[in-house]
Parts: structure tokens; sequence; C-alpha cells
């Protein structure tokens, strides 16, 4: 049975739609839902095969964002964390008239790093899905220690991610290879600069999996969209740093734009 894991919290007027990174699940936004659902119905999503939307095998990024759009609401906003970055995005692009505005963090139109790009080398990706068959879990751990990386809560953040993980079912090896193949080929670099609705991008400045090179690079190539690099935060801001980070939220979506106090 295929079933998609959704759940609606929040006293807010504004729904706001949060997709989870690689590996994980909705249970990842615990840090934050106290300091959001005041302000917002939050809709808690775990990605097709991830955590308890069980029953679904590897797809591609448009058929993830298709499943996940047919279970949106009408309009809300969107927020995503790193693949989930790019799953919002490519609603944004297919449905931009459900899309009131989009939220990415510590995400990347292109992940893989190319010649004239910063990101993750694709080798590394690749070592990733090889080495998922071989030790499934000690790969998701390191993946997920990866993203914690520098930080002053570093180790906590971790067993904090890994906690979230093992707290629910694991996805497959063939969904989270498909996830990482997203990451190692999407490229919405150019489809995503047509977008014109409101789009803040949210970095950390200590990200080893999204260089914030990215951010003035999309600066220059997404003009119509703001960017904002949290100087202390690595690749999950919203876990080392709630309380800024829900603010920012707060404050680019109820007052139309964002206060520049926690960048670099």
């Amino acid at each position: 049975m295929t079933a998609l894991y959704w759940q609606t919290i929040g006293e807010g007027e504004r729904d706001l739609v949060l997709l989870h990174g690689w590996g994980l699940n909705a249970e990842v936004w615990g840090c934050t839902l106290e300091r959001l659902t005041p302000h917002f119905r939050l809709h808690l999503v775990d990605l097709p095969g991830y955590g308890r939307s069980q029953g679904f095998g590897g797809m591609s990024l448009a058929q993830m964002a298709e499943i996940v759009l047919a279970a949106a609401p009408p309009q809300a906003w969107w927020l995503g964390w790193s693949l989930g970055g790019l799953v919002a995005g490519q609603i944004a692009l297919t449905q931009p008239q459900r899309v009131r505005g989009l939220i990415t963090v510590a995400s990347s139109p292109c992940f893989a790093a190319q010649d004239d790009w910063p990101g993750i080398r694709p080798e590394v990706l690749s070592g990733f899905q090889q080495q998922l068959s071989q030790d499934f879990q000690r790969t998701v751990e390191r993946f997920l220690a990866l993203q914690t990386l520098g930080t002053a809560s570093a180790r906590q953040d971790a067993r904090l991610l890994k906690s979230v993980v093992l707290n629910q079912p694991m996805p497959s090896v063939e969904v989270l290879n498909g996830g990482l193949e997203m990451l190692r080929t999407a490229d919405l670099r150019l489809p995503m600069a047509e977008l014109t609705l409101p789009l803040l991008r949210i970095y950390g400045y200590l990200d080893g999996v999204v260089p914030r090179k990215v951010a003035g690079l999309l600066d220059v190539s997404w003009p119509h969209s703001s960017s904002l690099v949290m100087a202390k935060a690595a690749h999950a801001p919203f876990i080392s740093h709630p309380d800024e980070f829900a603010e920012i939220i707060r404050t680019f979506v109820t007052e139309g734009g964002i206060s520049s106090e926690n960048a670099q």
C-alpha cells in the first residue's frame, strides 16, 4: 500500500508546507514547530518512500513533486530543505499558481559540482550510492554527520538527525538511491531563473554540502530572489539555530522581507 504521510498543525492563517532532506522524514522539523505553529498552518510531509510514506519505489524528481503536490492545499508557501528544496522548486516550476512563495534551506538547484559551479563532487555522490548496498546504515550516518560539521553543536545535532532516522521506518535502498540520483543529476538553475514568485534562499556559512558560494552566484543569475547566509550554521540551520531560523521564516512570509542580522 502506498500512502503519503501528511500531518497538519498550527494556528496561523497561512499554509506552509515543509519538505525534508535525503534519508530523513518530517520529524526533523521538531525543533522549530513550537516557534512556527503560532504563525502558520504547517503541513508536515514524509516524502514518498521516506519515514511513514512507505510503499513507494525509486522515482524521478518530477514524479516525487507530482505525488507531493497532489496532497497539498490549493495554495501554500513551500519550504524545502536540501533535497526538499529541489522538490519544492520543481513544484513551483510545474504549478506556479499553487505556490504563494518559496523558501529553500541549505539547498541548491544543482547539487553536483561542475566546472563553473560549486557543489558535491559527482564521484562522492556515486560513492554513496555504491556504499548504500554494502552498509546501508553506516552510509546514511556518514551523510548525516557531514551535514553538521563545523557548528558549535555539531555532535549533538548529528545525534538528533540520527534519532530522527532511526525512530521512523527506514527508506529502502532503492528510494535512497533514487534520492542520490536526483542530487547527482538535477539542474534547475536555468528554469528557476524564470520564476517570479517570492523566493528566499537560506544558507549556512559552514555548510559542507551546499557551499556558500552558491548564494552569491544565484544572487546574480536569480536577481528576483533574496538570499541570507546564517553565519554560524551548517547544513541544518533550523536545528542549530531554531530561534533565528523561525524568525527569518516568519518575517519573510508575513512581512514580505528579511532581516540581515543573521547574515555573514
